[in-house]
């Protein structure tokens, strides 16, 4: 006697909708949860709609340098413009270029938006400088003096672990924070060098002038107080130096701060910068060449510091004040040199980006400046929010209309789309600076028109199973793979639209497609695990299984046929062996 088949749950999961729409309703609620803990229950407003300040720069070459201005080298001036505004503690800053020359800046209304002015259309300074200490990024104990007025350590703090590149090969050993140091590279220059043929007195060396030793003092209690964890910090410590000044100055990540001498090449003195892979060991390294007065500077600062114990045998990259890596020198280098370590493509690109900006012959001009006011964003976003309730008024008179009692399971649908983008949009502020601005909201009007699309699909696929006779419960499941086919297509479609519309585009353009994109991945969601269950349960109820004339799904209205009823034809068997 054969088993019994198994008998399987229909298409589309008739038999326990329950599931997805338990599986939704968790979703808005972490979502909307995750909103309210985030202490974000607003979307981050844009430029247009927060206000704020619009800077056009328009980039200038050095004579006989204008092929200095290319694609390239603007976009390496908008990834150093970037990182300043941001480094200033200026959220949801805008740097984008415009034409071939121009680069545009939007500075949302807040307390460093003017500092972030005065920063964004300096030249970066590049500059070269020995490391005379490093230690942890955080605060340390302040020195104390000794008789003699010499800073002494009051700790040995160790050194954080190597760099992110090294020039020769090994990482950075351990280093301590010596006062001395500081002091002694202060006295450096005034220490006479005596000659061979004679012998030194005794007082041929002279001490320290009192205000070096202030100096140091000062530099060493700047030091000691340092907090690198600091944004504010960090912007603050190298601001108005000179390059012959000492200095203290922060890793560009904040986990190391460092006492540099002044500044012996600078970004002008580097020709050009790659990133490339060594074909040794199969590493990335970032290969830098020098001018030909470069490369005399480079030799002789490596070859002083190569005689030098760790760390004073380490020069740090500092660009604006902050030092984007610290290689250590073994060996004299000339003309070429090469930064290896740690590197992945991205870090090697970013730091041969950041040398070949120090040489890059630009400078900018202050084109114009645009306030733009919260006011006239309001006016714009009202204007925008007038339009989307009308749009949606019209579709809610559609679908009332003509489904009738189809437009409860559309409305609510559009609920939980609404729901779900707004809380999204709220999270996506802080997590990874997603700011709505006036394009962004007319890509969530558009969206309302995908999202009725959808419904108005699967609808009329339900209506159609019904003229050819068929009760509702069998209706409501024939056609969803037919309409779920159609419906993944038509948001493929749209998708796809946007994400290239993202790619190609700058700026608030980004913000429409974004937008856009965002919300055809919900419809989706929704249509898969809210509409589609909701629809088999009101197809149990006795208000739309009956066909009533208020249910949108009435069969005379729709010019049904018959019912369809399974019959079993049998047929006489003409082979006698049949029989």
């Amino acid at each position: 006697m054969a088993a019994p088949k198994k008998r399987r749950a229909p298409a589309g999961g008739q038999g326990r909708p329950g599931r997805s729409l338990a599986l939704i309703l968790i979703a808005m609620v972490a979502l909307t949860g995750g909103m309210f803990l985030a202490d974000q229950p607003t979307p981050r407003l844009g430029i247009d709609l927060a206000g704020g300040t619009s800077i056009t720069l328009e980039a200038k070459s050095e004579p006989g340098q204008e092929s200095a201005i290319n694609k390239t080298n603007m976009d390496t001036a908008v990834q150093i413009m970037e990182r300043r505004v941001n480094g200033l503690g200026v959220s949801e800053a805008e740097v984008q270029t415009q034409g071939k020359s121009n680069i545009i800046v939007n500075i949302p209304k807040g307390t460093n938006s003017a500092q972030a002015r005065e920063q964004v259309g300096t030249t970066a300074k590049l500059y070269f400088r020995p490391v005379l200490t490093v230690a942890q990024g955080t605060p340390t104990p302040e020195p104390s003096a000794s008789s003699s007025g010499k800073p002494t350590p009051s700790g040995s703090p160790s050194a954080p672990t190597a760099d992110k590149g090294k020039t020769s090969a090994t990482p950075n050993a351990s280093a301590t924070t010596q006062g001395r140091a500081v002091t002694g590279a202060l006295k450096a220059d005034s220490t006479p060098t005596p000659k061979a043929s004679t012998t030194p007195k005794a007082d041929a060396t002279p001490s320290a002038s009192a205000a070096d030793e202030a100096a140091a003092a000062k530099l060493q209690k700047q030091f000691a107080a340092l907090d690198c964890s600091s944004k504010a910090s960090r912007a603050e410590a190298a601001r108005g130096a000179k390059p012959t000044d000492m200095v203290v100055a922060c890793s560009s990540e904040g986990d190391a701060k460092y006492v540099l001498g002044p500044a012996q090449v600078s970004g002008t003195d580097v020709d050009s910068a790659k990133a490339g892979i060594d074909q040794t060991s199969g590493q990335w390294i970032v290969q830098m060449e020098f001018t030909k007065s470069g490369a005399k500077k480079f030799q002789k600062i490596t070859g002083q510091l190569a005689q030098q114990q760790p760390p004073q045998n380490q020069f740090a990259i500092a660009l604006d004040g902050e030092v984007v890596s610290a290689p250590s020198v073994r060996t004299a280098l000339s003309a070429n040199a090469e930064i290896s370590g740690s590197f992945t493509q991205q870090s090697a690109d970013d730091l041969a980006n950041v040398l070949s900006y120090g040489a890059l012959p630009l400078s900018f001009k202050e084109q114009s400046v645009t306030t733009v006011t919260a006011a006239l964003g309001g006016e714009q976003l009202k204007a925008g929010l007038i339009a989307g309730a009308i749009g949606l008024a019209l579709v809610v008179i559609y679908l009332v209309a003509y489904y009738r009692g189809l437009a409860v399971i559309a409305l609510l649908s559009l609920l939980v789309s609404g729901i779900l983008t707004y809380t999204l949009m709220s999270l996506l502020g802080p997590a990874i600076g997603f700011a709505l601005n006036l394009p962004a909201v007319c890509g969530a009007i558009v969206a309302i028109g995908i999202t009725a699309d959808s419904f108005i699909v699967y609808f009329e696929r339900v209506r159609d199973e019904i003229r050819e006779g068929r009760t509702l419960r069998p209706a409501v499941e024939r056609a969803w793979p037919r309409a779920r086919r159609t419906i993944l297509v038509s948001d493929f479609v749209s998708f796809l639209a946007a994400a290239v519309l993202f790619v190609v585009t700058v700026g608030k353009v980004q913000g429409f497609a974004f937008t856009l994109g965002l919300t055809t991945l919900l419809d989706v969601v929704v249509v898969f695990l809210f509409t589609k269950p909701v629809m088999t349960l009101m197809a149990r109820t006795k208000f739309f299984a009956s066909g009533h004339p208020w249910s949108g799904l009435d069969p005379k209205r729709l010019g049904a046929k018959p019912p369809l009823r399974r019959s079993r034809r049998v047929n006489a068997p003409t082979d006698p062996k049949e029989a």
